[in-house]
């Protein structure tokens, strides 16, 4: 699984990528670094005003109390109240900049995001069925929720922190260097043994979200297979099971995360206890040191605040290096899905589709969805303008295959498909797939209203148009008998109606397009036998002026059509009328013969 690589900590190419999508918003990122710049110093400031304190009222040692001194007045009293003061506000100041700096820093990160998941969407809309054949939902699910989460924690508290981080600790050793190069010293011996405590954390809490990672992809994947067959699952009774599988993903993930949790329990105590011990060490040395004479006890204050400064950016440094890791693994399955390039695309100046409905040609067309392994053989007819041809066959035969291509969805190995004359691998296919209307065996609704998932987003089809289709594909009586008509809220795939009425309501939206070009791929095959009536009465009328395709098992819905072709194997086998197909008592009589036994014995 593409969840299962670690990647590199840091690559060079992928950050340059990623800093791509930061790049409309760097006038908020130069404010945040601003805000960012005067946090960092003023985190170095307290200690001074402490030791300052100190060193001039407190417990004057007559050392040199610090460049601050010069500053405040030399009365105990009013000097206090002053760094007292002062203190407040270097808080309050930092206060100011830690959420400006964290705002606009989490504002940028959430904007960058939607720009990705927008291209991210746009791209996977854009890619070829082929791609879905070979990929599951459940995994670019995971792209765009989980992977992009990770590149945000990256841009909102990674990047511009870890800057934080590293300037904290580059003025907090400046300052204490200039106080004093021994209790420096001191403090930099513990470095090691955090350093050490950091390697061995970082190795187990980055397994540890790997595992989270591939956990997540398998609950994301087993969730959206399971819940969109929840029908089969419940009627096969296959609940428990289910639960039982989902059960063990879920406690992958549990565990996963569990060691994750071990890994921040013992790594921040044990910083803390390296970091207690150097402490120690500065205040026996330092306390040594004062009572000789050689230091002020206001740089030991000093000192022990900016100890417990200085190691607070290393342990969050450990944890940004994980994000930042995360992010290289997530941003490299990011682009490796952005930089598949579909196998059909416009192409670079596209034919005009035509103005007129044209013949259709097929001409020894072969095409397998694998190697060499054939759905369609040297198949070769053509459609007359206005015509309504309809293609039978067993199961596996290409029927469906036929309109692929025609729509170019897949693009054909041998051969050559043409509208009008010219290849429709000439044509934009936008262009060419505005030209049909297709109704498929299984009606597909989208969360909406009823005219919504009539117009599916068309602009210019009006509410005149929107109820015309519906009253020639006989759904009035059902949409008046709806409370709120045409605005009769849609759920998810239709949840609620009948096969019956969404069949009904794909057929209203193919007309409501006015298209040229009209295939019904078996879009009778799972109704009731009402119902098909009044789909066959509606097709009647919907394939007048215009060609249509109608892919069909039922042969009693495509006894009118102009011409019948018969696929068997890939191959184009017969073509004819319906009675001259019987005439022909071949594969054509056989498929009817079968189909009217059938009839006899339900009667």
């Amino acid at each position: 699984m593409e969840e299962d690589v670690l990647g590199k900590a840091y690559d060079g190419r992928l950050m340059r990528r990623l800093l791509g999508y930061m790049r409309p918003y760097r006038m908020r990122i130069a404010i945040s670094l601003v805000f960012l710049l005067a946090q960092s110093a003023l985190q170095v400031l307290g200690p001074l005003l402490t030791r300052t304190a100190v060193d001039r009222y407190i417990a004057p040692t007559g050392l040199p109390p610090g460049w601050l001194a010069r500053f405040l007045p030399a009365d105990a009293s009013s000097g206090l109240a002053r760094i007292g003061l002062l203190y407040l506000a270097v808080l309050a100041s930092g206060f100011v900049c830690e959420f400006v700096q964290t705002y606009l820093m989490q504002c940028t990160g959430q904007l960058a995001m939607f720009d990705l998941r927008r291209q991210l969407m746009r791209h996977l809309q854009d890619l070829d069925l082929a791609f879905y054949d070979r990929n599951p939902v459940g995994r670019m699910v995971t792209r765009v929720t989980s992977d992009v989460d990770v590149l945000n924690d990256l841009f909102a508290s990674g990047l511009v922190t870890i800057l934080g981080d590293v300037l904290v600790l580059v003025f907090i050793l400046a300052i204490m260097f200039s106080f004093s190069p021994v209790l420096t010293a001191i403090m930099l011996t513990a470095m090691p043994f955090v350093i050490l405590a950091t390697a061995i954390f970082r190795r187990s809490v980055t397994e540890s979200y790997r595992r989270i990672r591939v956990a997540i992809a398998r609950i994301n994947s087993y969730l959206q297979e399971h819940i969109t067959g929840i029908v089969v699952l419940q009627l096969f009774n296959r609940e428990r099971l289910a639960g039982r599988e989902f059960a063990e993903v879920n406690r992958q993930h549990m565990l996963a995360f569990k060691d994750a949790i071990t890994a921040y329990g013992w790594f921040y105590p044990v910083v803390e206890s390296i970091s207690m011990l150097a402490l120690a060490g500065i205040l026996t040395y330092g306390g040594f040191r004062v009572q000789a004479g050689g230091l002020s006890l206001g740089v030991v204050a000093a000192f022990l605040q900016y100890g417990l400064r200085f190691f607070r950016p290393i342990q969050d440094l450990s944890e940004k290096y994980n994000i930042l890791q995360a992010a290289m693994a997530s941003s490299e399955r990011i682009f490796k899905l952005l930089d598949t390039v579909p196998s059909v695309v416009a192409p670079a100046s596209p034919h005009s589709a035509p103005q007129t409905i044209s013949p259709i040609e097929f001409d020894h067309v072969w095409f397998a969805y694998q190697g060499e392994d054939w759905v369609l053989r040297d198949v070769s007819f053509t459609i007359a303008p206005g015509e309504t041809i309809a293609v039978v066959g067993h199961t596996g035969a290409g029927k469906t295959t036929l309109i692929s291509l025609l729509l170019r969805f897949y693009d054909v190995q041998r051969g050559s498909i043409r509208v009008g004359g010219v290849d429709v691998r000439a044509f934009d296919p936008l262009e060419l797939r505005r030209m049909f209307a297709v109704v498929l065996q299984d009606p597909y609704l989208f969360t909406g209203t009823l005219a919504e998932n009539i117009r599916l987003g068309t602009e210019g089809i009006h509410d005149d148009a929107v109820e015309a289709a519906a009253e020639q594909v006989n759904l009035m009586d059902f949409i008046r008998g709806l409370p709120l008509g045409f605005g009769h809220g849609i759920r998810e795939r239709g949840s609620g109606l009948s096969t019956g009425q969404k069949q009904l309501i794909s057929f209203a939206r193919a007309l409501a397009h006015n298209p040229r070009y009209l295939i019904l791929d078996e879009a009778t095959s799972s109704v009731d036998t009402e119902t098909e009536f009044r789909v066959r009465d509606a097709l009647n009328r919907m394939v007048e002026g215009r060609t249509s395709v109608v892919i069909a098992h039922r042969l009693s819905t495509i006894q009118r059509a102009d011409r019948i072709l018969v696929m068997h194997k890939g191959k184009l086998r017969e073509s004819g009328t319906h009675q001259e197909l019987l005439a022909q008592r071949g594969i054509y009589w056989k498929l009817y013969q079968l189909q009217y036994k059938d009839q006899e014995r339900v009667a």
